[in-house]
């Protein structure tokens, strides 16, 4: 047992609430002035030229389709909150109580950050992006015409409408019940509130499980239309649990930076957050082996060439920074247990995990795009411009735009949930398990 037992009482509010003099207090501020200044630079952006400057819907595609990687980027820190908050009510994790409010606060993101999904759904900007939105391409080719009842604009739309309202639902749900809980009178309102969000965490589960698969099929796996992985969601799913676990450690430790969550948060905290940060680390590989792997051994042409324009020139090479960047580097500078529990080295590492969601997103995104233009080079006899997108990564303004837009936005959201609660849900019950817990 630790030498001082804490006490909920022993709390002072300096510890679980944002310092209005701190640059946390005007993180709403920041997040909106960065949102508003990467979304014009990322629309305004212009043309690099070349090819982009004589093909004005090859320009927009590639604008829309920086503005997916970016979309979905945010989109992961708000899914990771939400399945974070999930997960700790349904196992009833003592452990994680001191940060959970901070979950809380990325999931609330989720529903908002998701109506950014509203313009792809709109004709002429996802005709930019989605291939199977061109009715010509459906009529001509009879594996899209096998899928045109899943893959048409209608129910795409209505799936949409389905998930902004069980995210929107479920998510603020959990938000609402856990402020509530901080201004409970008796003992047996406070637990009542607890019983509210464990019953609530099984239903969650189903949700967040089916719409998360199927939103990441209708964004992401539908770029390549004639390909399917019933093991993509699980992909998408492993790279956000691994990414949000190292977010909050990214956010505890410069919340303590900045003297709040003092003696709240521990390195015991930290090293089950590192611990997590290793095992989602190792499921993730797991994960994207057994795709690979099944793929390749089957050698099946329209589930190879998924990978097979990952592998040629600069696409290659993208390609072995996130096997080496995803599992080989993270595995051995998170096995040691004194690493985990140290947060100033473990905030670096978190850092580079965070970084890598980023990349790994790009990787699932842009290759779509520079294949179907290199194909459409090709068809058109353009030799050259289809060998350079077939072998080139095209890096714009748009791509750093629309990442720091939506980074902007999550965290305009992020910082305006985070100073209007406590920083811990300081009437949970078993909040002094939390301040008093040990890894052995």
């Amino acid at each position: 047992m630790s030498a001082h037992h804490k006490k909920v009482s022993d709390i002072e509010d300096k510890q679980i609430q944002i310092d209005k003099a701190s640059l946390w207090a005007k993180l709403p501020i920041i997040g909106a002035v960065l949102a508003v200044a990467g979304f014009a630079l990322g629309y305004f952006s212009p043309s690099p030229g070349g090819v982009f400057a004589e093909d004005a819907h090859l320009w927009h595609a590639k604008q829309w389709t920086a503005y997916l990687n970016g979309f979905m980027f945010a989109l992961s820190l708000g899914f990771g909150g939400m399945i974070f908050v999930i997960i700790q009510h349904l196992v009833r994790a003592n452990w994680s109580i001191v940060v959970r409010r901070l979950a809380e606060n990325a999931m609330f993101t989720l529903p908002f950050v998701a109506l950014g999904g509203l313009p792809l759904l709109m004709g002429d900007t996802g005709k930019n992006v989605f291939e199977w939105m061109h009715v010509e391409e459906m009529l001509h080719d009879p594996m899209l015409q096998a899928k045109a009842a899943y893959l048409n604009t209608d129910a795409f739309a209505a799936r949409f409408a389905l998930y902004l309202f069980l995210w929107g639902v479920v998510c603020l749900l959990f938000w609402k019940w856990s402020r509530a809980q901080d201004n409970a009178k008796t003992t047996e309102e406070a637990d009542a509130l607890s019983y509210k969000q464990r019953f609530l965490a099984p239903i969650g589960l189903v949700v967040f499980a089916l719409s998360m698969t199927f939103g990441a099929f209708d964004f992401m796996m539908s770029l390549d239309p004639h390909w399917f992985s019933t093991i993509f969601g699980v992909y998408y799913f492993a790279g956000i649990a691994l990414t949000f676990h190292a977010f909050l450690v990214i956010v505890c430790f410069f919340l303590q930076r900045g003297g709040m969550l003092q003696g709240v948060v521990t390195p015991e905290h930290y090293h089950d957050l590192g611990k997590f940060m290793f095992g989602f680390t190792v499921f993730w590989t797991y994960i994207g082996f057994s795709q690979y792997f099944l793929i390749w051994y089957a050698n099946i042409p329209e589930e190879t060439d998924w990978f097979q324009y990952r592998a040629h020139g600069q696409w290659l090479s993208l390609s072995m920074l996130v096997i080496f960047g995803r599992f080989v580097l993270p595995f051995f500078l998170l096995l040691r247990r004194g690493w985990k529990r140290n947060p100033n080295y473990l905030v670096w590492m978190a850092f580079f995990v965070v970084g890598m969601q980023f990349i790994d997103m790009f990787w699932l995104i842009q290759p779509p795009f520079a294949h179907h233009a290199a194909s459409a080079a090709h068809k058109a006899g353009a030799v050259e411009v289809a060998e350079y997108f077939h072998n080139s990564i095209t890096l714009t303004g748009a791509d750093f735009g629309y990442f720091i837009g939506f980074v902007g936005l999550f965290l305009a959201l992020f910082g305006w949930s985070l100073t209007t609660s406590k920083l811990v849900a300081i009437k949970d019950p078993r909040l002094e398990e939390s301040l008093n817990h040990e890894n052995f």
